[in-house]
């Protein structure tokens, strides 16, 4: 059976669902349930939880006052806020682009077809099966201004080298090389995105006498802008999200003198060791609103420099 619905002149046929069509919605709906479930109790209930815990004043085991805007209003008059987030920027603005040049670089090598590739792709790839604890463990050992490795190596040149986590100078490029060492899951992502290109267009940039640099710079770089342009959303919010290294690195202090001291540390800090909980929540919402922004103008932006191959086949 059908009903008939007339608006504005049209008439539309909206057709009754059988009973299998039911029965295969309702098996559609099943199978989604346990996600959605999920989705309801650990990620939409805690953020709904957290946002209303923003406006409280929470010390964990007593019961929330509400404040309003007070939280808010404090952290725009903390200096530890802006000290953070400077330290956090500073971070992402090392990382990011040093992670970028790295990962490609190595992809471009790895995905010819030399001896061995499958071996060598799975050796960059293994410092990712560690974590960030292990690896911060063990580059503590490496930056250990006694008797590290990397100390012992530039003495062998006569250089002294720096007291790196010990020192407010350098704790935070020791964070850095810790971070961009493990590049191994952005090399997979770009040799991926490499081979997704067309060869027909480099023999015929190379007809055309187009040499290594010109077909970087011309056919590799437009093609895998969309792989790029995930590539740098994806690492920002990592980047700003950034706290197991650092809090192993510095001992959860932040230190030395608060060079360490990166936004979400802060926010631990300030929710598990001072239990101002009503605070911290209010500090993961601004963190939320500078990703969201951030994010915005990435997309915003990505319409002048992204290249779809399916916009030239329209």
């Amino acid at each position: 059976m059908a009903t008939q619905v007339t608006t504005t002149g049209r008439t539309h046929v909206r057709k009754r669902m059988t009973a299998r069509e039911r029965r295969e919605a309702i098996e559609g709906y099943l199978f989604l349930s346990p996600w959605v479930i999920g989705f309801v109790i650990f990620t939409a209930g805690p953020m709904l939880a957290s946002l209303a815990l923003s406006f409280t004043k929470w010390g964990l085991i007593d019961t929330p006052v509400y404040i309003g805007l007070g939280n808010y209003i404090k952290m725009a008059n903390d200096p530890l806020v802006w000290h953070s987030l400077s330290v956090t920027v500073r971070y992402t603005l090392l990382t990011v682009p040093l992670r970028l040049v790295i990962s490609l670089a190595i992809a471009l090598i790895l995905v010819r077809p030399i001896p061995g590739v499958y071996a060598y792709r799975g050796i960059f790839y293994l410092p990712n099966l560690l974590g960030g604890v292990v690896t911060a463990l063990l580059w503590m050992w490496v930056f250990n201004p006694d008797y590290g490795i990397l100390n012992y190596l530039l003495s062998l040149v006569g250089i002294a080298g720096p007291g790196w986590l010990n020192d407010p100078d350098w704790a935070l490029p020791a964070i850095v090389i810790m971070s961009v060492w493990n590049v191994g899951a952005s090399v997979i992502l770009f040799i991926a995105g490499l081979q997704a290109i067309p060869a027909h267009l480099y023999e015929a940039a190379e007809l055309d006498g187009a040499g290594g640099w010109a077909k970087l710079r011309f056919i590799t770089i437009p093609m895998l802008s969309p792989t790029l342009l995930f590539f740098l959303i994806s690492s920002i919010i990592a980047s700003f999200q950034v706290f197991d290294i650092v809090f192993v690195a510095s001992s959860g202090a932040g230190g030395p003198m608060r060079s360490t001291l990166v936004y979400l540390l802060y926010f631990y800090q300030n929710g598990f060791k001072f239990f101002n909980m009503g605070y911290a929540s209010a500090l993961v919402w601004l963190l939320m609103v500078i990703i969201l922004f951030l994010t915005a103008i990435i997309f915003r932006s990505s319409g002048r420099w992204v290249f779809y191959e399916s916009e030239v086949r329209r």
